[in-house]
């Protein structure tokens, strides 16, 4: 057994703001129905609606199904649908363009889907709707690689996913009957981040993108956070995306089967990741086995950051993403933040909303599992923020009306609106202390410090619930049964007498030391709800009183050995106390007086997060079932 790590010092601050309530900016109105957005985690659509659905949109809407030439002499397959016109009707529509790895499907000139665009507003108002495979993809030519690294001079036939675009809207506005000349893009996860690549170095017809929840940066999207490998997401999304087409296809492989629902089961069964590769993938996951070969941010991940070439950009830019967003949170918080510093003169603006991954497009946004969000947010965010948005910038018309930032506070449950992203705020510091405690100063106490084993044998587990993947409801979920575990630290406040607001991101800054030379460190941020909080006759899940409640507002994971470093890991030295600065994601809530502030610290998340030996090994996608301490 390891012998216990040690915890010295603490604190929590916000490194632009964890501030007491202060004047409100103007809210915005409040907000019911969402739409269904193309990604192979979106849920099955009903049939009977999507007969209805598909019947509309080919009432109103002429398909096209193109092949369109890029630089190189490759084509990309495109699927266009043009609002019908009465004879001698002289409309002319903007683009809305949106660009995929997952299929444009249903293929066939006669085939119709049962929604476009971004949302049935914008899909009611005159657009004409593009869908692209992206290179390499289900029908489209050419090699397709994840991420494609961007290049900022290219030569002759270098292509990337700019050129793409480029060369894709070209021949749009040059070929499409009925186009007015302006263009749009949007697009959900990886579709985001072929949004956020395609307005770099803009098309002069691209006047308005739309990126939502994109991936930025697969060392901090999706995959891998801080170093931590998140091997659910990753093994199931790949096990099924990451197989190698034979040649044009149309139809999605079959999905992995586990065996069993039991996800916790599944991946402690596995053992050492290397067995992902002898037992399951067996090799022909060619990303799989990128993954595995670069475990640390080296010259292959750099490559793949797209946030150094955001120059140039499209005229308009509208960054959106969820708050409780478990795949992409990173992305949208860091690409705002970089076009908003290296393109002064673009409209930039920030919708962050109450949403899991995509929840804007496909859920009603009113709540995530147990935790209510007051009202629908998702039609209102459609109807009010996104068709103004595309509606001023591509048809010039009405204001937009939109401020810098739009994010909605939870806690309080309502839109806020800022001139700027993070706010002006008041720095301030919470401290762990003896017994649990959580305080507003620093402890006296110089030698004092917490300990617990961390057992890869078993580990603490991320989620109440029977999955073999990760939950969208995760990031809100009650922590009840991870703070009673012997393994997980809990420091919590006394109830609050006044409103406590974060806002921005958040710092944990650790001071621990371990028996060993590795360990992975889990922070969690949590709004414990006074224990006679009443609990509403619905939306909650069985025996989930809401009395008590943990609801966990923000949480992170850093790899130890890559404290200093996300390139160059380092052993700490067993039993040193050691400095460890996590960084947690952007956020803004209200801790309500009779709420409790709680932090919870642990080095075991499973599976979330795959298991670190705790012992050294230089890769621990290698690592061997003796590693493991």
């Amino acid at each position: 057994m390891q012998r216990p790590l040690a915890l010295a010092s603490f604190y929590l601050l916000a490194a632009s703001g964890c501030a007491h309530e202060t004047a409100e900016p103007s809210a915005a109105p409040s907000c019911p129905a969402p739409v269904s957005c193309d990604d192979p985690s979106a849920a099955t659509p009903d049939p009977e609606a999507s007969e209805e659905g598909s019947a509309w949109v080919a009432a109103h809407f002429d398909k096209r199904e193109l092949r369109i030439p890029m630089r190189d002499g490759k084509t990309l397959f495109t699927s266009v649908y043009t609002p019908k016109r009465a004879p001698g009707d002289e409309t002319r529509f903007p683009i809305l363009f949106k660009r995929t790895p997952y299929s444009v499907g249903p293929y066939g000139e006669s085939e119709f889907p049962a929604s476009l665009g971004p949302s049935e507003a914008l899909m009611r108002s005159g657009y004409i709707i593009v869908y692209q495979d992206v290179r390499g993809r289900f029908m489209s030519e050419g090699e397709f690689v994840n991420m494609r690294p961007h290049i900022d001079a290219k030569q002759g036939a270098q292509i990337d996913e700019a050129s793409d675009t480029w060369d894709s809207i070209e021949w749009l506005v040059n070929n499409l009957p009925h186009n007015n000349g302006k263009v749009g893009m949007w697009g959900i996860s990886y579709p985001g981040f072929y949004a956020a690549a395609g307005m770099i170095d803009a098309h002069p017809a691209l006047a308005a993108v739309s990126p939502q929840a994109p991936i930025a940066d697969w060392y901090f999207d999706d995959f891998h956070h801080h170093g931590a490998f998140f091997l659910p997401h990753a093994f199931n999304f790949l096990a099924v995306f990451g197989r190698v087409r034979e040649g044009l296809e149309q139809k999605w492989g079959p999905r992995f089967d586990h065996g069993t629902p039991d996800g916790f089961a599944f991946f402690l069964a596995l053992g050492s990741l290397a067995n992902a590769n002898l037992r399951y993938l067996k090799g022909e996951i060619p990303f799989w086995n990128e993954i595995v070969g670069h475990p640390n941010r080296d010259e292959f991940w750099q490559a793949r950051d797209l946030l150094p070439h955001l120059h140039a950009v499209a005229p308009a830019v509208m960054t959106v993403g969820g708050l409780f967003d478990a795949e992409d949170l990173y992305g949208p918080f860091q690409i705002y933040a970089r076009v908003e510093a290296e393109n002064p003169e673009v409209f930039n603006v920030l919708v962050m909303g109450p949403w899991s991954h995509g929840g804007w497009a496909r859920t009603d946004g009113d709540r995530l599992g147990n935790v209510s969000f007051g009202e629908a947010t998702s039609a209102w965010y459609q109807r009010e923020i996104e068709k103004p948005f595309f509606d001023h910038f591509l048809k010039g018309e009405g204001e937009h009306g939109l401020p810098e930032a739009l994010i909605f506070e939870t806690g309080r449950n309502r839109w806020r609106r800022f001139d700027s992203w993070p706010p002006p705020t008041t720095k301030a510091e919470l401290f762990l202390a003896d017994n649990g405690a959580l305080v507003e100063t620093r402890p006296t106490a110089r030698k004092a410090y917490d300990a617990f084993i961390s057992d890869p044998a078993h580990p603490v587990p991320y989620t109440e619930e029977i999955t073999t993947g990760m939950t969208k409801a995760y990031m809100s979920d009650d922590q009840r049964f991870a703070g009673r575990r012997a393994d997980v630290l809990v420091y919590q406040s006394e109830p609050l007498e006044a409103p406590l607001t974060m806002a921005g991101a958040l710092v944990a800054d650790l001071w621990v030391s371990t028996s060993q030379r590795d360990a992975d460190w889990v922070v969690k941020v949590i709004d414990v709800f006074p224990d006679d909080s009443a609990t509403p006759d619905e939306g909650v899940r069985p025996g989930q009183a809401l009395g008590g409640y943990q609801m966990m507002v923000r949480s992170e994971v850093i790899r130890g050995r890559y404290r200093e470093d996300y390139a160059k890991p380092k052993p700490f030295t067993p039993g040193r106390a050691t400095h460890v600065e996590l960084p947690l994601q952007g956020l803004l809530h209200t801790f309500e007086p009779g709420h409790r502030v709680m932090i919870q610290v642990q080095s075991t998340w499973f599976p979330l997060v795959d298991r670190n030996p705790q012992s050294w090994v230089d890769n621990i996608f290698e690592a061997e079932a003796d590693d493991f301490v």
